[in-house]
Formats: C-alpha cells, sequence, structure tokens
C-alpha cells in the first residue's frame, strides 16, 4: 500500500520541469516494483486549478474504476471529469525523476519556481509554496475539523 507523507521543499525550472524530491521518488518506486511493474506512468491533475495532484496511474485508474458506476448522467461526475481531464494529463518520470508539468495548469496554479510537494497518502499534492502558506494561515486546522476528525476515529 502506498503511504506518502510530508512535505518537500522543490523548484519548477523555467522549462516547467519538476524534479521529485528523493524521498517520494523512491516511494513511488517501490510502489511500482510492488505492482509488478518496472518503471509506472502517472496521472498530473488539479481539481480547481489552484494546485496540481500526481497520481500513480493504478491509483488514478481505481478512481476511474469507481467513477465507471456513476451514471454518465450525474453532474458530479461530468464536471469532476471535464476539470480533471482539462488539467489532466498523464506523465512519465525521467531517469532523475523528473516530469513536465503541462502550461494549462502550470500557469493557472502558478507552478513555477518555488513548490511544495505534500505526501497525501495515495497522491502528492503540488502547490505555489507562497500560495499554499497563504493558504494555511488564511484556513488553519479549527477544533470543529478536529471534531469531525474525531467522530472519524482519528
Amino acid at each position: 500500500m502506498l503511504r506518502l507523507r510530508g512535505n518537500a521543499p522543490a523548484t519548477v525550472d523555467e522549462k516547467g520541469r519538476l524534479k521529485l524530491p528523493t524521498t517520494f521518488k523512491a516511494d513511488l518506486e517501490v510502489f511500482a516494483k510492488g505492482e509488478g511493474r518496472e518503471g509506472m506512468r502517472h496521472y498530473l491533475t488539479s481539481l480547481d486549478g489552484k494546485g496540481a495532484r500526481l497520481y500513480p496511474m493504478p491509483v488514478w485508474e481505481a478512481v476511474e474504476a469507481r467513477l465507471a458506476s456513476v451514471p454518465g448522467t450525474n453532474p458530479a461526475k461530468r464536471r469532476f471529469l471535464e476539470v480533471t481531464a482539462y488539467y489532466g494529463s498523464e506523465v512519465d518520470l525521467d531517469a532523475q525523476g523528473r516530469f513536465v508539468i503541462p502550461p494549462i495548469l502550470r500557469e493557472k496554479a502558478n507552478l513555477l519556481g518555488e513548490v511544495a510537494i505534500l505526501g497525501q497518502m495515495d497522491h502528492l499534492a503540488i502547490w505555489n509554496r507562497e500560495a499554499f502558506e497563504g493558504r494555511l494561515a488564511a484556513e488553519p486546522l479549527t477544533t470543529e475539523d478536529l471534531a469531525a476528525l474525531s467522530e472519524l476515529g482519528i
């Protein structure tokens, strides 16, 4: 099972390439080998254009499998598929763990220069570092959040 956790700063270069920090690259390689794959494709997308999400392809395919059981007339399914397809792209990591963030997503989410890469258990969240720090300050973890998590047994 994939367990991506923690934060690692990184930089998106002038060509739009992001090099995954060593720890995340290693975790993804271990997951790929556990899936019986030598290498692995990934799906890079966004839910809102404010940040990116990098999913190992088996994780993304599991999302698609769950969506397949939802009727095509469901408006939430349609919107989800539209936004994730618009920002989405299959990406391969090169030998150094780099991949290119497509221009549409890179520009919309301002993924240039310093970024924060956050482990989110089964995928990585990629944010413009300054924007993410602003979001953390504006939307702190609240006592209501903690109470809701407590109800979930966390």
